[in-house]
């Protein structure tokens, strides 16, 4: 049954993603499918269109495994040796300057989710209380 699920998952996840990539090439948008999707189900998950325990035994599947995915990047710099050794300075900038961008937009956009979500329960609160004193 866990098996099943986490198939199921993974497949909505993935004909989502397909569904937004589709929707980029067919409308030309300059972002990738995979972006679109993401903020997709994102407004979806936040929504309540979508609940967390419909996709989370996918996403944890997927994510733990993750590693999988790279491996095709792996092999391919073991084959462009040449270049990592004459530019592989630049590359390393590149990548560590990629990577400490993606760490701060999460942090942003966690940080703008958690003041979000603290909005919303202060005002779920409020309203709760006014509506208890009538």
């Amino acid at each position: 049954m866990r098996v099943a699920r986490i198939a199921v998952q993974s497949a909505g996840l993935a004909g989502m993603w397909f569904a937004a990539d589709f929707t980029v090439r067919a409308l030309g948008l300059p972002v990738p499918g995979g972006v679109v999707g993401l903020v997709v189900l994102l407004v979806l998950l936040f929504s309540g269109g979508i609940a967390p325990r419909w996709v989370k035994a996918g996403a944890d599947w997927l994510l733990g495994d993750m590693l999988l995915f790279f491996i095709p990047a792996a092999v391919a710099a073991v084959q462009y040796g040449g270049l990592f050794r004459e530019d592989g300075w630049r590359l390393a900038l590149v990548v560590m300057a990629g990577t400490l961008m993606v760490m701060v937009a999460v942090a942003v956009a966690v940080d703008l989710a958690a003041r979000f979500e603290r909005r919303l329960a202060l005002r779920r609160a409020l309203t709760a209380r006014a509506l208890a004193r009538v």
